[in-house]
Formats: structure tokens, sequence, C-alpha cells
């Protein structure tokens, strides 16, 4: 992140904008909104902008530029045409302390404009880090229109019924879930609507029945958070995520999902690299209720889907013991996900007409499988978390009777950027990778769809 997002208050500091034309004007414009006394300095000032600077108790100084014209600033807007004035501007505020903006060459300065989606009280910027300012305003233009105007007055509703919730609640996160549950109720379409003294009455009563008790309740969300690709998150995944106080992950959880969790929310690693946890599954499952008994939302974020091989089971146990409430969020488990992003249909009619996900690796380390059920021609089958025994996989395959030209891949960090499908067959793949660097998380598939991937493979 190049640029820190900050919301500055700038009423009454006084702020230089150098130069007088067009570009000027615009900065003038958003200067004067956000309440700030402005001084224009430039030979030659454009009359709107000279009624600006009037208007905001600032000046209009008609003149080439001046260190002296820095005395007594906030900030410095440098908005000339001329590139070296405005290097030299720059540089003069910098010596200063002096926060400093040059139009149209962001490495000059400390802080750039964002494209602004203006509702106020409620303000959404929108920031390129001054690569391309023409897609932050064309992404502006599309939450301008999706986003109704009378979600200021939203904002402003709320605001006069803080102090009264923080009567009614004293806990903070009952008060943060009071409001999530609101804004999800009929409360927001009465403002859209423009039924505001509805929905004013409407969110007293919702206060006067507000149940501190409940609302100050732990729970548990075991969210299945897919394979890797933040795209393929569920809407309820992502909603609760957003909504936990606490969010437990571990390795498989790509950094762009466990990323989209709140800013404020406590973020716990629990690890889980083959053979060496950070902490054991008994301690992660204590946790969960530790967290949960303090009244916390807490957020189990786990790679894939929860019930396929990924010990939801184990976790939800204890919760279920301990009378603590929770849900289940399935994911898009990583057959499903790094088949697809692979091109490789699990079945498909010429090919395999089922298809049956086994585990490549059982609590003692060894693959010990029902090996004549997996050696059916007609059926693909998946290995989760196959890679160190991906040798022995192909071999007990071949001995039970599957051929060894069957086609086989093995699938690495699918559904990301870094994913990468290797292909061969029982008898030769395992050579292949023999030596190689291969990186987890790993997919096995095994079947003749996986001789499709050359086709289908659409995901580079």
């Amino acid at each position: 992140m190049e640029f820190l997002p900050i919301s500055w208050r700038l009423q009454g500091k006084q702020a230089l904008l150098i130069g007088g034309g067009e570009v000027a004007l615009r900065k003038g414009r958003l200067l004067h909104r956000a309440g700030s006394a402005i001084t224009v300095v430039a030979p030659e000032v454009c009359d709107e902008l000279r009624q600006i600077a009037v208007d905001s108790h600032g000046a209009v100084l008609e003149k080439a530029f001046e260190v002296a014209d820095l005395d007594g600033k906030s900030l410095v807007i440098c908005a000339t045409d001329d590139s070296a004035l405005n290097a030299r501007a720059a540089e003069l505020a910098g010596s200063k302390g002096l926060p400093v903006n040059v139009v149209d060459n962001p490495s000059l300065g400390d802080f750039i404009f964002p494209a602004i989606v203006d509702r106020s009280p409620v303000l959404i910027s929108i920031s390129s880090s001054g690569a391309s300012p023409v897609l932050a305003r064309k992404l502006r233009s599309q939450l301008e229109s999706s986003l109704p105007a009378r979600w200021g007055r939203l904002a402003d509703l709320m605001a006069r019924f803080r102090q009264p919730l923080k009567d009614k609640l004293d806990n903070v996160g009952a008060r943060r879930l009071f409001w999530e549950q609101t804004l999800d109720g009929p409360l927001v379409e009465k403002v859209l609507a423009g039924k505001d003294s509805e929905a004013e009455a409407m969110l007293e009563a919702a206060i006067e029945a507000a149940d501190a008790e409940q609302l100050s309740r732990g729970e548990v969300y075991l969210v299945g958070a897919g394979p890797g690709d933040p795209d393929l998150l569920t809407f309820r995944a992502l909603r609760l995520l957003q909504k936990a106080d606490v969010v437990l992950y571990d390795r498989l959880v790509g950094k762009g999902i466990v990323d989209l969790a709140r800013r404020d929310a406590e973020m716990v690693y629990v690890g889980k690299a083959r053979d060496k946890h950070a902490l054991p599954q008994d301690n992660i499952n204590e946790l969960l209720v530790h967290y949960a008994k303090q009244g916390k939302k807490v957020c189990r974020l786990k790679g894939g889907d929860p019930f396929i091989f990924g010990r939801g089971g184990e976790e939800i146990d204890l919760i279920v013991q301990e009378g603590i409430d929770f849900q289940v969020v399935p994911g898009i488990t990583a057959a499903s996900g790094c088949a697809a992003y692979g091109g490789i249909p699990l079945t498909h009619r010429d090919h395999a007409q089922s298809v049956r996900f086994v585990t490549g690796h059982r609590k003692d380390g060894t693959v010990t499988l029902d090996w004549e059920h997996l050696v059916s021609e007609s059926e693909t089958v998946v290995f989760y978390m196959g890679l160190v025994g991906l040798r022995q996989i192909c071999d007990q395959l071949m001995a039970h009777g599957r051929k060894g030209d069957t086609p086989i891949a093995l699938i690495s960090r699918g559904t990301t950027n870094l994913q990468e499908v290797i292909t061969g067959t029982l008898d030769n793949l395992p050579d292949q990778v023999e030596g190689r660097e291969i990186h987890a998380p790993t997919l096995i598939i095994v079947g003749s769809v996986v001789s499709l991937h050359p086709k289908f493979g659409w995901f580079r």
C-alpha cells in the first residue's frame, strides 16, 4: 500500500493553492467544500477560483510564488503547468514539514486526491495511488450510480441515536452487533424511501427492545474460505468474516482472504503446516470456546470446505458440548475449485460417471486406503494432502489394477496466481516431480478426465 487513506479535518486550516487555472480550480472546490481557508497564489487567477478564495476567508495573491507564501499554512497544492515551479514549491514545502500535493506528479508530493463519492457524512474515496486517475474516476462513476443519495440521511439518523444506544448497552460488541442487525432490517428501506419519521420511530423501538444479554452472547462461525482465490468466497462467508471479533486462521487460507477481516479484529494464527502445527488441534478447539465464552464472535476460517477433510466436525464437538451457538458456512472444496481452474472436469459423460474424494494423509502418516475400490476406469479419484505419498499412491493404484498409462494431475496452489498443474501418468508422474520444489497445498486427480486439461485449461 503506497498511500495511507485517511480522512483529514480541514475546517479553518490554511491551505496554499499555487496556480490559478482550471486544474487549480478543481482542487479549490474540494478544499472549499472541506472548510479550508484558501490562499491562491498565481500571476493570473480565474474568476471562480478568486471567488472561492474570498468565500473561504482566504486570499488571492496575483504574483509569482515566493517561499514566504508558505508561512502559516497547513498544506500546499501545486497546480500550475510549470513543472519546474511545481518541483521547487514542493521541495520548499517539504523542507518546512508541510504536506504537499503536486497535481499530475504524485512522486513529488506526500498525498494525492482520491476520486470521491460524497454522501455526507458518508464519504467513499477511491485511489489508484496516482497510477491511473481515469480508472479511479471510472470506479467512482459506478459507485455513484449504485449508492442512493439518502445514505447520508441514514448516517445522520444513526449518529443521533448513538448515545441512547450507549445508555442502553454498555458493551461495545453488543452495540456493534445491534447496528449490524438493524442495517440488515427494514430501517434502511424506510430512510431510502424518504420516510424519516417512520424510520426514527422504528429505531427508537428497536433500541428500547434491545436485549443486552442476547447481543453479548458469544458465537462461533466455522467458515469455509475456499481453495485460495478470494473471489470464490461466498457472500455469507464474507459477511461473517467481517462481523467477527476474533479470526483463527491457518496457512491454507490465502493472505488476500485474511485481509478481508475487520481491521480491528484480533487475528490468531494457528499454523497447520504438514506434520507441524503452530497449535495442536485440541488447543484450537479450546481457543474457539475460550473466545466465545468472552462474548466474542469468533470466525474459524478454514481452507476449502470445513466438512471435507477440514476437521470441522472435530472443532464443533467441543463447541456443542459447551452449549455455544455456532454456524457452519460451506466453502468451495479444493477438488472442485482446483479442478475447475485446472481445466479438468471431475465428471464427464465420455470419461467418468462418478468422483471419489479421499485423503492421502492419515493421522499416523501412512497412506492406507481401500485400494481395490479406487481402480474403476469410469471414476475420477481425488486425493487431498497426497504430495508426500504420491509415489505410494501411484504404485498402489497400479498394483490393484489401474493401468500405468492412466492420466494423473498434481495441482499446486490451485486457483491462485501461483497455480501449477503437472500432468503425467501413474507410471511416470512420481519421477517427473522427484527433486522438484512443489509448494503446498496440493491436490492429486486421477482418471481419464485429466486428459482434457490441455484442451480445457483456461486459467493462467
